[in-house]
């Protein structure tokens, strides 16, 4: 067998390089970890192994393979009709904010739990934590409004000796809040990482998926980033992505030292300059954008911070 790790002809491009899945799936390994994949993978007409990625079973298993292979997680399940991320992605979320981190820590990445993050709206698949925890070490907290996904990612938690004492999952009881009710009195992060509710409605959430299901063929499906399954809050809130990432800045404004880093990703480019000039407004000190590139899709991470470089350097209050 190829060596993927050395096949460059097979690595996708635009992805991080500390990224495990930069390059194409290794469908023979997969099976091994996770059997159960083998009857959704097929040859597709590129004469390579695959799975149908509108199948929202085949990409369950896809991800439940992949957590097993490269992040030591045994026991991962999520509810039906529940977002089911693709992995790669998220991981090159982890490994971009890492290299944030180190611009204050003399360029070495910070590791180890004594790095906290939180995690808004972490969701019941509980992917980012997996990553990070994996990946760095850190500890995590995360946060959401649904009752379910906090009890599912609790379950994913519990069932991975590798996670215990590492993630730690908080209803957010009141949607409108992000940061109150969650951060403790006291407490500290390093880092915040969201990924926000993309549509602005129900309608659009569903009209997206709709469009997408006609402009693709089945083909085109397969190497798409379709959403597979998605409860309401987690796929739309009234104004969109706009509207939450604006409520995030605002509301990390009025506890500007609870945390080193804030972040969001930001799919809608168009959404950029009313985000620049709303961390202006509210006085954040640096600004960085990270695009990414996965396949088609473009999308970028925005973070900010309202803390001085010597402040960043010195780290978190102990």
């Amino acid at each position: 067998m190829t060596d993927k790790t050395t096949t460059t002809d097979t690595e996708k491009s635009g992805m991080h390089p500390r990224n495990p899945h930069r390059f194409r799936y290794d469908f023979e390994q997969l099976i091994k970890v996770c059997p159960e994949l083998a009857p959704f993978v097929s040859m597709n007409k590129f004469n390579s192994q695959s799975i149908d990625f509108a199948d929202p079973q085949a990409v369950k298993l896809l991800n439940k393979a992949i957590l097993k292979q490269y992040y030591d997680i045994q026991d991962w399940d999520i509810p039906q009709n529940y977002l089911c991320p693709p992995i790669p992605g998220r991981a090159d979320y982890i490994h971009h904010m890492a290299d944030l981190l180190a611009t204050s820590h003399k360029g070495i990445i910070p590791t180890g739990p004594t790095v906290s993050v939180l995690d808004i709206g972490v969701g019941a698949n509980c992917v980012y934590p997996i990553i990070g925890h994996k990946a760095y070490g850190w500890k995590f907290v995360g946060s959401d409004i649904d009752p379910m996904a906090i009890k599912t990612a609790n379950q994913i938690i519990s069932s991975n000796p590798t996670l215990k004492g590492a993630v730690e999952c908080r209803l957010q009881s009141t949607p409108s809040n992000i940061f109150s009710n969650i951060i403790k009195k006291g407490e500290t992060f390093d880092l915040a990482i969201c990924n926000p509710p993309f549509h602005s409605s129900s309608e659009e959430a569903a009209g997206g998926t709709e469009r997408k299901a006609r402009n693709l063929s089945s083909e085109k499906k397969s190497a798409s980033t379709l959403n597979f399954g998605g409860q309401n809050h987690e796929l739309w809130c009234d104004g969109g992505e706009a509207e939450f990432v604006r409520r995030m800045i605002k509301q990390s404004s009025e506890l500007p030292t609870r945390c080193l880093w804030f972040s969001s990703l930001v799919s809608k480019k168009s959404n950029l300059y009313a985000i620049y000039k709303f961390l202006k407004k509210v006085g954040a000190l640096q600004v960085h954008t990270i695009e990414m590139t996965h396949g088609q899709k473009q999308s970028r991470i925005v973070a900010w911070t309202f803390l001085s470089e010597e402040q960043l350097t010195k780290g978190k209050k102990k």
